[in-house]
């Protein structure tokens, strides 16, 4: 055949087979819930035995929402949730009228430089060029809440560049931060996949002081690094006061639970600037070296 006109597909779309569905005549037996396409069956899509389905449509989501971004690596941020800005800290300790109270917003306020430190490293890893393929690299990632996370999305916003909000379903009400880009502002049931996807494409790593949800992220990477699941990447612990009165590291050492060397997987810091740096000496050696 001369110029063969082939079709891409013969059969019809599943959202206009969705649309046709919902034309039709109404009978017993299409008005009963066995009838709807198993696709737009919620009763049935959130059955206890479709969990399985649940994890790999929760894997698959977010990996084709950054395939089509375009977004070939990330930089992640982990933090509290409960470390505001420096006014807002400030605030909370003028606000405080018991001992216990004003003694937590000090420590806040303490920490709350975190925040400024956050942004300006955000700032920093945004203005890293796409490479030879179109590819963004190091683009924000953060957990899509307040705080750290804030700082995180709002440092990226800061220069016009986009940044990714992984949100976790809670019991109580979280919105994400108003700082992250909406088409990568993605909300998670499952916390074992919200975790996977924050390191899938994560390139570099920076750990704010922060709570057990800090504590939780950070230590499975430390443990992925550490027992050669994932290659190293740079991971970054805000914070060598906070830290080390946390984490007896070097305990760890002496009870013989971890080797001297797995401390190097990490390296303390703090300042953006000094941040950076690391990363930038932590890949000057690969082909195609940071600048």
């Amino acid at each position: 055949m001369n110029d063969p006109k082939v079709p891409d597909r013969v059969f019809a779309p599943a959202a206009e087979d969705a649309e046709t569905a919902k034309g039709q005549v109404s009978t017993p037996q299409t008005e009963h819930p066995a009838y709807s396409l198993a696709f737009q069956d919620m009763d049935f899509l959130l059955r206890e035995d479709l969990r399985p389905v649940r994890f790999q449509l929760e894997l698959l989501k977010p990996e084709l929402v950054f395939q089509e971004a375009n977004i070939g690596s990330t930089f992640v941020f982990y933090g509290s949730a409960r470390i505001p800005e420096p006014s807002k800290a400030q605030a909370l300790l003028d606000r405080a009228e018991t001992d216990e109270a004003r003694k937590v917003a000090q420590s806040l306020v303490a920490k709350s430089h975190y925040y400024d430190v956050a942004r300006d490293l955000a700032r920093l890893v945004s203005e890293c060029p796409r490479d030879d393929h179109g590819k963004r690299q190091f683009v924000v990632c953060s957990g899509g809440g307040p705080s750290i996370m804030e700082a995180a999305n709002r440092g990226a916003a800061d220069i016009g560049a986009e940044s990714i909000g992984l949100n976790i379903v809670l019991p109580h009400e979280q919105a994400p931060n108003p700082y992250v880009t909406p088409s990568l502002s993605l909300q998670f049931h499952y916390f074992a996949l919200r975790k996977m996807h924050f390191l899938l494409h994560a390139r570099a790593l920076a750990a704010f002081p922060g709570g057990f949800g800090t504590f939780d992220e950070l230590f499975e990477l430390l443990t992925l690094i550490q027992t050669g699941k994932i290659k190293p990447i740079p991971v970054l612990l805000f914070g060598r006061a906070f830290w080390n009165r946390v984490v007896n590291f070097d305990a760890l050492v002496e009870e013989g639970v971890v080797s001297a060397r797995d401390l190097s997987i990490f390296t303390f810091v703090e300042t953006a600037q000094e941040a950076w740096d690391v990363v930038r000496n932590f890949y000057r050696e690969m082909p195609d070296p940071i600048e």
